[in-house]
């Protein structure tokens, strides 16, 4: 069973990227996963794109979790990037979003796909576990926001 805690790596955290907006940070996002998944950066900002379509992954608080699934994808793969600034993302409360977590899943990976948004949800929707996302040092202090017992 994959967790968040077994998929996020430091390697797959970006802290303070800027970006000019949505697309921008879907190249960027593209970009660094492509290699990491063998698809091509054309096919993960469309996966992203098409999902985004459907309406704004952006949660509120200042979250998003832009997600796609990719037909091919041998596993999941989960990046974490803390934006500075924050960008405008259609969330709900209207605050733009500074911390995003992206996942990409295989195309037949419903339950998974489901598992991982909602372990995401559920750790996201704490103050404190927001917090220490937004003010972590470095990756490896987001990583081990997942694996508080090993701290």
């Amino acid at each position: 069973m994959s967790s968040i805690a077994s998929l996020l790596r430091p390697s797959n955290v970006s802290l303070d990227l800027r970006v000019a907006g949505k697309a921008d940070l879907f190249a960027q996002l593209a970009r660094q996963a492509a290699p990491l998944t063998g698809a091509s950066e054309h096919t993960i900002i469309d996966s992203l794109r098409a999902r985004e379509s459907v309406g704004s992954t952006g949660l509120g608080m200042g979250v998003a979790i832009p997600h796609g699934r990719i037909k091919g994808l041998r596993e999941a793969t989960v990046l974490f990037a803390r934006l500075q600034p924050a960008i405008e993302f259609n969330a709900p409360d209207g605050k733009p979003v500074s911390l995003v977590f992206t996942l990409l899943v295989p195309a037949h990976a419903d339950e998974l796909h489901l598992q991982l948004l909602g372990e995401l949800a559920q750790h996201l929707g704490s103050a404190a576990f927001r917090e220490q996302l937004a003010t972590a040092a470095d990756a490896d202090g987001v990583v081990a926001a997942f694996n508080p017992n090993e701290v």
